[in-house]
């Protein structure tokens, strides 16, 4: 699909938010939820009050050109329209963040990992999401490459040294890369002071 599901948003804006890049990356753009989402929290929540005076650059890859539509032109600075396999060894200049939002499934595994070892090298960091079950799909709006191929476990992630694990129901979240512990201290933070939250409301009540 062109999209991904509504019940990892959160979790996925709040790490790009943490990470504040510079330089992103979004590969597979299909609808371009994610670019948009970037450039909203990114540029237009930062205080400037300036409408498409970007300051960030957000770059795409999207093999399927009949995505592509003027919002994204407008949205993105620059769209590579190709394969991300061809794509990714001819970038030189390298990201801050590198999304990967429910395209890891599409690659046959052998390919997922020549993927991943790429999308390492042109990225500071890597922000991935794929679904936690596999189900049989083709192509879906006449794009061949919306067909599924592997379903990808947490194993598959172990021999990335720098990598933070995100709960989620339904997808498998991963943040590879150096910011990674970072970010984990971040978010246990979060977390405890909204558990002491909780608690002081019960026993104020």
């Amino acid at each position: 699909m062109p999209f991904s599901h509504y019940h990892q948003i959160n979790q996925i804006v709040e790490l790009i938010v943490e990470l504040s890049p510079r330089r992103v990356l979004d590969v597979g753009v299909g609808f371009g939820m994610y670019g948009y989402l970037a450039r909203l929290y990114l540029e237009l929540s930062d205080g400037r009050q300036q409408y498409s005076d970007w300051q960030r650059v957000i770059d795409g890859i999207e093999a399927f050109p009949e995505y592509v539509t003027p919002v994204h032109e407008w949205i993105y600075n620059e769209i590579h329209r190709a394969d991300a396999l061809t794509v990714l060894p001819m970038l030189r200049e390298p990201y801050d963040l590198v999304l990967a939002i429910d395209v890891l499934e599409h690659f046959p595994r052998e390919q997922g990992v020549e993927f991943l070892r790429e999308c390492t090298r042109c990225g500071r960091n890597v922000l991935i999401s794929t679904p936690k079950e596999y189900w049989d799909q083709t192509d879906a709006f006449g794009n061949p490459y919306e067909t599924h191929h592997h379903l990808w476990r947490k194993a598959d992630f172990r021999s990335f040294e720098d990598r933070l694990l995100i709960p989620n129901a339904y997808s498998l979240i991963v943040l590879i890369g150096p910011d990674a512990a970072r970010v984990r201290r971040v978010l246990l933070k979060r977390k405890i002071r909204l558990w002491q939250r909780k608690l002081r409301h019960l026993v104020n009540r």
